[in-house]
């Protein structure tokens, strides 16, 4: 395993090696650990807008997951529980214990799952426009899922129209309409298909949570487990990619708190970084850290409650270790 810094010209990359594969990331500020999981067809660069401010507060930790940005690309596990996997080892690496895991989109997915595989490590959930409580999303997407997509693929970002249909793409995100707020990130997700290891990373997560119909992985059965962790959800009521009525699951989270931001799309953090930062440093100032307990967990895994989303009770839960 080894570190480095990356050049100038990769900002404030930093590599390390995992299991053979290596992992970009960018580390920024001091403090309490914040861990920033980007969405499908992003990378860390999503995080640029509110990094800095975040860094005033935490120690912030914004890797490009496997198959984006400057990570690797291998053909190898793209499952949830494969990148949350991950996660925990490059933390290890770098010598965090515990952290607020803040996921957006797929990366929203993925904090549930950390969350989940490992709650002694984990503080605090914040879900950002978060794939997981629901099935729709944006046809687009699932389209990708189809037989033959990856060859469609391939023809679709072929080097003669490359930069028209980037540049359409941007043009229209320029437009004062909801439905056009969000191309700008669409235009740079179609850009980096252009590279066939993307692509094939790009489909091979898509296949995990997903299918022409919708999204098939959800964490709202295992969400009466978050009643032990506070889990903040922010939402954009524009949101052409992942409805905001999933929003309206939260409350499956009993600990949590929902916050949606008008006229934004699905991406709060750029649209608003101010007040989602504001927020994010609120809810971590206010809300004490979830502190695991074998027993509790247990508890709560017996009593297998999914649908009951009152507070925690006052009564104790079952303490005893065997």
């Amino acid at each position: 395993m080894s570190s480095r810094r990356s050049s100038a010209s990769d900002d404030d990359l930093e590599y390390v090696v995992v299991h053979g594969y290596r992992r970009a990331y960018r580390r920024r500020g001091s403090g309490p650990a914040l861990l920033l999981l980007h969405g499908l067809g992003c990378d860390s660069t999503t995080w640029l807008p509110v990094m800095d401010r975040l860094a005033e507060h935490f120690t912030v930790i914004a890797p490009d997951l496997l198959g984006h940005g400057a990570s690797d690309k291998p053909d190898a596990d793209y499952s949830l529980g494969g990148y949350a996997n991950g996660m925990r080892d490059l933390l290890t690496i770098l010598d965090i214990d515990t952290v607020t895991v803040v996921g957006h989109s797929l990366g929203g997915g993925v904090a549930m799952q950390f969350a989940y595989q490992f709650p002694e490590r984990t503080e605090r959930v914040v879900l950002v426009a978060t794939g997981g409580l629901g099935r729709d999303v944006t046809p687009l997407i699932r389209m990708l899922t189809l037989p033959g997509a990856g060859l469609a693929m391939g023809v679709a970002t072929m080097r003669p129209w490359r930069p028209l249909v980037a540049g359409a793409l941007r043009g229209l995100a320029k437009l004062p309409h909801t439905a056009m707020r969000d191309l700008g990130e669409v235009a740079d997700a179609y850009l980096k298909l252009a590279d066939p290891a993307q692509r094939h990373a790009f489909r091979r997560v898509t296949s995990t949570v997903m299918d022409w119909r919708g999204q098939y992985v959800t964490m709202t059965d295992r969400a009466y487990l978050a009643r032990l962790m506070p889990v903040l959800l922010i939402w954009g009521t524009d949101d052409m990619v992942i409805p905001v009525d999933h929003a309206h699951n939260g409350p499956a989270f009993a600990n949590s708190e929902t916050h949606l931001f008008e006229h934004t799309g699905h991406f709060p953090h750029r649209d608003e970084p101010e007040r989602f930062t504001e927020l994010v440093v609120e809810f971590c100032a206010t809300k004490p850290a979830a502190e695991y307990h074998r027993g509790r967990w247990r508890s709560l895994l017996r009593r297998g409650d999914p649908c009951v989303v009152e507070p925690v009770p006052s009564e104790p839960l079952d303490y005893a270790v065997s």
